[in-house]
């Protein structure tokens, strides 16, 4: 299998906890959302919406939302299983992770794009944002980049993005009473699901995972770090991951200078 993904994105990064949980191989192939090369024509042929991850699968087909992708590879590969035994656990599964991508990740997306992908598309021409703007498959996200490049979110914005990103935490908090996941008695694709979102919580907001604050939530998220699946995946920090990346495009401009 082929993952195409974003090492920053929420939703791949659901998909390689998901693929490390099941110990499953698969060719990393990382996507460069500040060059927009998930709109490309060759990856809109996998994934039309023109977000990240994208699965390709061995016999040519692909798959597109995280959520999907994570359901089949636990349909495809059963053990170690990542859903709940019982019928309405499984749907209360499901309504999480709905939850969490209706009501946490348009939060979180304003406060990741403020810092990975605005500085770019800011100094793109307006010729250079409306041709790119031409190649976005949705409205929304349309929407979005173009708010980026030329209305950035102010910082009372990004504060009220935060203040709401952490009612996920308060969810968490309730659903962990007599319990140490989500769902049920296990870890399962409900956990997968809230992981990409605290980890950045306990960036942002360090101390809203406190043990004053939400014990229950806290001991979670201890729980979480020590799966070895954790750290297969890859959920660097955000800043020490936009360190690397604006590195290694420095080294390459100067590169690409000294050759010329």
């Amino acid at each position: 299998m082929k993952l195409y993904h974003g090492w920053l994105s929420s939703a791949s990064r659901r998909v390689r906890l998901c693929l490390a949980e099941k110990g499953l191989p698969y060719e990393s192939i990382p996507i460069d959302m500040g060059r927009q090369e998930h709109h490309s024509p060759a990856y809109l042929a996998m994934n039309p919406n023109g977000v990240v991850p994208a699965l390709r699968l061995d016999d040519g087909h692909s798959l597109y939302e995280s959520s999907t992708i994570c359901e089949y590879l636990d349909d495809l590969h059963p053990l170690p299983s990542l859903r709940p035994a019982d019928a309405y656990e499984r749907a209360v599964m499901r309504n999480f992770v709905r939850w969490t991508d209706e009501k946490s990740l348009p939060h979180l997306l304003v406060l990741n794009w403020s810092i990975a992908l605005q500085p770019g598309a800011s100094q793109w021409s307006d010729a250079q944002l409306q041709d790119k703007l031409s190649r976005i498959p949705t409205a929304e996200r349309r929407e979005a980049w173009l708010r980026i490049a030329r209305q950035p979110y102010t910082a009372e914005e990004k504060a009220a993005a935060l203040d709401k990103l952490l009612a996920l935490l308060d969810k968490m908090e309730a659903m962990l009473e007599g319990g140490d996941w989500l769902v049920g008695a296990g870890y399962s694709l409900a956990d997968i699901a809230a992981v990409p979102f605290v980890a950045r919580i306990a960036e942002l907001a360090p101390d809203a995972l406190s043990t004053t604050r939400c014990a229950r939530v806290a001991g979670w998220w201890a729980r979480i770090q020590q799966r070895p699946a954790f750290a297969q995946a890859r959920l660097e920090r955000f800043d020490a991951a936009l360190r690397q990346r604006d590195s290694a495009a420095t080294t390459a401009t100067a590169t690409a200078a000294a050759q010329s």
